[in-house]
């Protein structure tokens, strides 16, 4: 590995992250193509997962690419699917070297593309920068290694753990800054999802708005049990121009004409076993695999919140909390999660904490 390997894999996976939340159900990858130290071309995946990285890249380096090495954010894919394996394309450009940050765990292709690049006589660095890429790829690699999507928490609270008041006001705990920032939590997942409490009392649009993105990406899920939904929710208007699910349960008995009413107004409804705690989450999580969302944000009140963290699904947290106090008959955060022992609380990393003018942000891992 040579001394610059390190920074031009970090502009590689800097390019790979433009892509998070616009790719699925294929990963985000970047690719970086270096000739005598000088920056040739760069790509990154296409929204809807096409073109590659690779190939955008070959694409702009053209025959410049002959003896280069290539920087590449996730193992070149080795099949074919709708595109020509990228591992091929690189070597068909003459690329001489290919440095890889983290393996690819599809099946497919884990090692693969890799061993093909050798075959091939192109030499191959590996794990440079594993860790990021790891991390980067962490909805991708939830959906083959858990068979589901990565779960992101985001909580927005009183310094006492409230969500709203005993009335339900909650608008607004936190500052115009610290909203900004959900909104690009929301740009960097396929979907967002809320329970049916969150959805009759907020009556939230849960669309990204920043400008010149593009929310016919962006899924937005709702699990409601006893179809509560109402016919002129913000949701339900906008089905046709951005993507809803709603998940129900199989065994009420609603109106089917409820149903036939949703789906002409272009919400997708999909049936799920019951469970005691009410929607089968894990057939929900199934469901979304199945489609092919990789990243999902949660947005949710108390009860879905807590119904998460008992089964173990929250993969990290985003805890924005204002400084205010709004007291114990507020509505919680999260509600009992029924332990018993100090042993099985759940606990976390801070993998990084941002500040908001008077808000706070922590980003947490849990603790495995």
């Amino acid at each position: 590995m040579v001394d610059r390997d390190h920074d031009f894999m970090k502009l590689a996976l800097s390019l790979a992250n433009r892509g998070i939340g616009n790719t699925w159900p294929n990963p985000s990858v970047g690719c970086v193509i270096v000739k005598n130290n000088i920056i040739i071309s760069r790509g990154w995946t296409q929204p809807g997962g096409r073109p590659h990285a690779e190939v955008e890249a070959l694409m702009r380096a053209g025959c410049r690419s002959d003896g280069a090495t290539a920087y590449v954010s996730l193992e070149p894919c080795n099949h074919f699917g709708e595109t020509p394996p990228c591992s091929q394309a690189l070597v068909k450009a003459g690329i001489k070297r290919v440095v890889v940050s983290s393996r690819d765990r599809d099946k497919r292709v884990s090692g693969s593309g890799i061993k093909f690049l050798k075959d091939s006589g192109v030499k191959v660095i590996e794990n440079v920068l594993i860790d990021e890429s790891e991390f980067l790829n962490a909805g991708f690699f939830s959906k083959i290694l858990k068979s589901r999507p990565n779960l992101a928490l985001k909580l927005a609270t009183s310094l006492d753990g409230k969500i709203a008041t005993k009335t339900g006001d909650s608008k607004w705990i936190t500052g115009t800054l610290a909203r900004r920032y959900g909104h690009f939590l929301r740009m960097k997942h396929d979907a967002v999802l809320v329970g049916s409490g969150t959805a009759l009392i907020d009556n939230p649009l849960l669309t990204c708005r920043i400008n010149g993105i593009n929310n016919k990406r962006r899924t937005r899920i709702i699990l409601d049990g006893q179809l509560r939904l109402s016919l002129d929710s913000q949701l339900v208007q906008t089905a046709m121009d951005t993507p809803v699910i709603l998940f129900t349960n199989d065994t009420n008995k609603t109106d089917p004409k409820k149903i036939d009413e949703l789906l002409e107004k272009g919400v997708t409804v999909i049936k799920s076993p019951y469970s005691i705690e009410g929607i089968d989450l894990e057939y929900v999580l199934a469901r979304l695999t199945k489609i092919g969302i990789t990243r999902v944000l949660i947005e949710s009140g108390g009860i879905l919140a807590s119904s998460c963290l008992k089964a173990n699904l929250i993969d990290e947290i985003f805890w924005f909390r204002s400084p205010s106090i709004i007291g114990n008959d507020g509505l919680p955060a999260i509600h009992s999660l029924g332990l018993d022992s100090i042993d099985k609380i759940h606990r976390y990393d801070k993998k990084s904490s941002m500040s908001f003018g008077d808000d706070v942000m922590d980003h947490l891992l849990p603790i495995n």
